[in-house]
């Protein structure tokens, strides 16, 4: 995958926006030095990149993260760490926005500086099987919620459509048609696939532009 310099990764929770962002600034770490990765999500207490505080770290990657998350609070402050991903031009960025658009209200903030250097993508994580995104109308307007709150559009669709452990080749293969319908509603590009290693081994020559994922563990 090509990279922009700022990657955002937004979407509906349980989308598995975590968990791809995670994999996403390892892959960044094999040819860039300086890599951050930065959690925005503040309602999310299964999926943090937190948890993977220790793989990041042995890669190099640098973690910023929100020192509101779990809160209750609705419009969080950007801690300063958060700015340098647009004052300090010479990272590049994985963000996970969080679930919906109470995350995208803190990216508002550096929304701006964003369109200004314009090197980034805006990436639509979906997941068929999540209750509130079962078919891409209900996609969509989660899409436009986001961003309206994000001040940002989406330049593209991840589909990580997963029932979790669970995950067969043919859950992922199930998804396809709805993954091609919000993309040709939404009129942006469907970028790849998400898929956890095993079963992405298995879908090769069967959907184009699979993605590797290794999970990352529910905290105890």
């Amino acid at each position: 995958m090509n990279y922009k310099r700022i990657t955002l990764l937004c979407g509906h929770y349980g989308s598995g926006k975590t968990n791809l962002a995670v994999n996403m600034a390892l892959d960044l770490s094999k040819d860039h030095e300086k890599v951050v990765i930065a959690d925005l999500d503040i309602v999310n207490p299964y999926f943090r990149t937190i948890d993977s505080a220790e793989d990041l770290r042995e890669a190099g990657v640098k973690l910023v993260v929100s020192s509101y998350a779990n809160s209750n609070v609705d419009i969080p402050a950007l801690p300063q760490e958060m700015y340098s991903l647009v004052d300090d031009r010479s990272l590049t960025c994985i963000v996970d926005v969080g679930g919906d658009d109470r995350g995208a209200y803190a990216l508002g903030r550096i929304a701006g500086a964003i369109r200004e250097e314009n090197d980034y993508d805006m990436f639509l994580v979906i997941n068929r099987y999540r209750p509130l995104t079962p078919d891409a109308e209900s996609t969509l307007e989660i899409m436009h919620e986001i961003e309206a709150a994000a001040s940002l559009k989406f330049t593209g669709i991840i589909n990580n459509s997963n029932l979790a452990a669970e995950t067969e080749p043919e859950t992922v293969l199930a998804s396809v048609p709805y993954a091609e319908e919000v993309s040709r509603l939404s009129g942006l590009p469907l970028v790849m696939t998400g898929a956890e290693k095993n079963v992405a081994d298995q879908l090769k020559g069967k959907i184009d532009n699979v993605f590797p994922l290794h999970l990352q563990k529910r905290p105890v």
